[in-house]
């Protein structure tokens, strides 16, 4: 009678825990999940018309931090704008109903620059576009200009002229992007 006791016990466990995960449904897309205090979103509507634009002040949900179900019906997108990378997703609104468009989501690697007394490196994790141009200013004059091709990581190494001392401009496109780093040696 007891061994019969817990055996019922343990399946009426085990069903309560398989019943308890079917019901788990994912409300904002994994991405949205770890945004960082710091980071900047935008979003904007199908026209290209930024229908808000803030800075994010903690760590967590973005779903906390703007209601997306309060926007007109149609097609948006969302630009969450990291430390060295750019996440950008679609969402579809429809009667305050919220889909992600998870076929529409893009991750951009922003460019790396370090500045090493007359050294510039630049970097970029090439995993969406294997292709970066860079141009080098000094007061507001073009220096140099060079277009990287490559495969995974783009690099390159820039040694400057030390004995000429000022204000310079690296300038990096790549996927239709702009990325500006002003220095000083």
């Amino acid at each position: 009678m007891k061994t019969l006791f817990k055996n019922i016990l343990v399946l009426a466990v085990m069903l309560g825990t398989y019943t308890s995960y079917a019901n788990a449904t994912l409300k904002v897309l994994p991405t949205f999940n770890n945004v960082k205090k710091g980071s900047t979103i935008s979003v904007t509507n199908a026209l290209g018309k930024v229908v808000f634009s803030g800075l994010i002040n903690y760590d967590g949900n973005i779903s906390r931090l703007y209601d997306f179900s309060q926007l007109e019906n149609g097609i948006y997108i969302i630009e969450v704008n990291k430390d060295f990378e750019i996440d950008i997703n679609t969402v579809e609104v429809k009667n305050n109903t919220v889909n992600f468009i998870s076929h529409k989501s893009e991750k951009i690697f922003k460019p790396v620059f370090r500045v090493e007394k007359d050294k510039v490196l630049i970097s970029k994790l090439a995993l969406d576009a294997s292709e970066m141009k860079i141009e080098l200013y000094f007061s507001n004059e073009l220096i140099y200009s060079e277009t990287v091709k490559g495969s995974d990581v783009l690099n390159r190494a820039y040694k400057l002229d030390h004995s000429i001392r000022g204000e310079y401009t690296a300038i990096v496109r790549s996927n239709d992007r702009v990325f500006v780093k002003n220095f000083k040696i």
